[in-house]
């Protein structure tokens, strides 16, 4: 037999009768938006004018958690608000959106993040593919690896911003917390752990602890280390607890990641034509790659009108030029927005000192998830 259900008092009722009513308010008034969502659909239809716009989202976001007055947390309010644009968004027009698959890879949570949970999200086996699927049109953004705070740069991501068209809108930077998951709850019997590179790094210092006969073995997404270790008892994958769920793993050890506050930041990337550099917001970064000639002093008169007109560089990374020269490109991310005087005198100038420069994006400051 069961268990009559709970005794419930007059004033919890009242209570959930008033939540019940509330709940319908909010249905009917969320619909309205999504009515009003779909006129302005229409317009920009008519018009020729992007349907994404996230310098609109986070201004709406930023306006909402500056008239809240709790006892919600700003942060619960704009992950709520971002699912509210996300949706309304999907009725103007579903956002494509590629990214590193299969279901369960940290780059999947990122683009959530960004763009809401109704984003029609392209599954690609690589890096390599998210480019490509975003400069042919396939899909309208990318979201792509770009650096981790724990192993640095995403080398192949770099590598691909040089001589493709897409540029950089946006970005997310996301706490990465890497799990053991298994087909069984227990350590013992794993002969291989299975994930990207990256994870397998990240992870290095516990895995030689507590693995060290197991074989580590590099695939192409930690979510495809996970769908893997599904289908062999012997086999582990580091990843997500979404991965987790997605492929049905018990999560055998959490968090195995040796640097606790472990993030990796993703770009958001676009073809021009799909949207332009988003205007300034005062919080923005500038990146840009450049070569300069082989010759002594050409890096520090390159860097001269950064100091000059007064612009930070938060970022300098090299990557071969791969020409047998022993030349390099320049990685430079910059404090600032092109539109911003000292900014652009700096980047003439600086222009000027390059054998080749590339302008990658310039875009708000992500925030921390």
């Amino acid at each position: 037999m069961s268990s009559p259900p709970p005794i419930q008092s007059e004033a919890l009722a009242r209570l959930r009768v008033q939540i019940d009513s509330l709940d319908a308010q909010l249905l009917s008034l969320l619909n309205q938006r999504a009515r009003v969502a779909e006129e302005v659909g229409d317009l920009k239809r008519e018009e020729g004018t992007p349907f994404f716009r996230p310098d609109r989202v986070a201004q709406v976001i930023e306006k909402i958690q500056a008239a809240n007055p709790g006892p919600l947390l700003n942060q619960h309010v704009a992950a709520i608000w971002r699912e509210i644009m996300s949706a309304c968004l999907a009725l103007e027009v579903p956002q494509r959106v590629a990214v590193l698959g299969p279901q369960g890879t940290f780059c999947e949570q990122a683009a959530i993040e960004f763009f809401g949970s109704a984003a029609n999200l392209i599954y690609c086996n690589s890096f390599d593919e998210v480019f490509h699927a975003t400069a042919a049109g396939t899909s309208q953004f990318g979201v792509v690896g770009m650096e981790n705070s724990t192993e640095g740069v995403v080398a192949r991501s770099f590598d691909l911003f040089l001589h493709s068209p897409v540029h950089t809108v946006g970005e997310v930077s996301l706490l990465v917390r890497h799990n053991l998951l298994r087909q069984v709850n227990s350590l013992e019997g794993i002969e291989v752990v299975l994930a990207h590179p990256q994870a397998l790094m990240q992870c290095q210092g516990w895995l030689s602890e507590h693995l060290p006969k197991a074989e580590r073995r590099a695939v192409s997404s930690n979510a495809e280390g996970a769908r893997l270790a599904s289908t062999n008892p012997a086999w582990a994958g580091l990843a997500s607890e979404r991965a987790a769920s997605r492929f049905g793993l018990h999560i055998v050890a959490h968090a195995i990641q040796d640097e606790a506050y472990n993030r990796t930041r993703f770009a958001v990337i676009c073809l021009p034509q799909t949207l332009a550099m988003p205007a300034a917001t005062a919080r923005d970064c500038t990146s840009i790659v450049v070569s300069v000639p082989n010759k002594p002093g050409s890096v520090h008169d390159m860097l001269t009108p950064l100091k000059k007109h007064g612009v930070s560089m938060t970022r300098l990374e090299s990557r071969p030029a791969k020409s047998g020269k022993w030349e390099y490109y320049f990685y430079i991310d910059l404090q600032g927005h092109p539109s911003q005087p000292n900014v652009a005198a700096a980047l003439a100038e600086l222009q000027a000192y390059c054998a080749f420069y590339k302008m990658l994006g310039a875009y708000p400051l992500g925030q921390d998830v």
